[in-house]
């Protein structure tokens, strides 16, 4: 299943059933599992490793060395999930000595032109659309969307289940479970569409709700709202998982939209 118009290292090691189409060049120390298509003019260069049924589209190139003056030819590697997409012309370096990977999780989709810088670790089932830049060291939490054209700053961490509107300048972190859109990026209520598709109750998005409640419209600075709902809210996955994000925030984490609106949940 491998065209010969395409050149593979003799030292890549591609399971039995992959097809790779013409054109396309596979250097040493590159793993690919079963399933896995890679299209034509794909470059995937040395510390690869691709899982299994995944499709790689035109263009993209994978493991390239970061683009970080301080990489000193370290070895690092890129790691693509399971059943991951990556569309055309996508750009997903290696990590450094800071992480020595770049991660993508299982059964992502990664539209065009999409970039990934070194270290960049990303969860399961994230979808990134079309053109979204992420820098350095960038975390970003299962089911996490991200829309297209935003730029994402180094060291920013996006929570799991997050959305985040198209267009948007991603400079502090964005917490669990809710919407960011406007400029400046700012909180715009609980992501609850994408919730009930993943099948959260009503009670589950409604306590969400409340937490974010306190964090955004009691008047409360970040601690005291974080000691508010901890004495206040019984002790749940959510809850848990929003105060612990909050409290390891290195770059802070986004406000509320302060010219106008009060709603809890604005449309986007």
């Amino acid at each position: 299943m491998i065209h010969p118009h395409t050149y593979i290292h003799p030292n890549a090691r591609l399971a039995t059933n992959v097809k790779v189409d013409p054109f396309t060049v596979i250097h040493q120390d590159v793993e690919i599992g079963e399933g896995t298509w890679i299209s034509s003019n794909v470059t995937i260069m040395e510390g690869a490793r691709i899982g299994k049924n995944c499709r790689i589209f035109p263009g993209a190139v994978i493991a390239a060395v970061p683009q970080d003056l301080k990489f000193d030819g370290e070895y690092s590697i890129v790691e693509i999930g399971d059943d991951t997409t990556i569309r055309e012309f996508v750009t997903i370096n290696r990590g450094t000595k800071d992480r020595g990977r770049t991660a993508v999780g299982k059964n992502c989709l990664i539209m065009a032109y999409s970039h990934l810088a070194h270290d960049c670790i990303i969860g399961n089932n994230v979808i990134m659309s079309n053109n979204v830049q992420m820098a350095g060291h960038v975390t970003v939490g299962d089911w996490a969307i991200i829309g297209g054209v935003s730029a994402v700053h180094q060291f920013v961490q996006i929570g799991q289940h997050a959305f985040v509107s198209g267009g948007s300048l991603v400079s502090k972190d964005i917490p669990p479970y809710i919407k960011a859109a406007r400029t400046p990026l700012s909180y715009a209520g609980v992501n609850s569409v994408g919730l009930k598709r993943r099948g959260f109750s009503m009670d589950r998005i409604n306590h969400v709700l409340d937490i974010y409640r306190i964090l955004y419209n009691k008047g409360m600075n970040t601690s005291q709202a974080l000691e508010f709902i901890e004495e206040e809210f019984s002790a749940t996955d959510e809850r848990d998982e929003i105060v612990t994000f909050i409290r390891e925030s290195g770059r802070g984490i986004i406000k509320r939209y302060t010219k106008g609106s009060t709603d809890d949940d604005i449309t986007i």
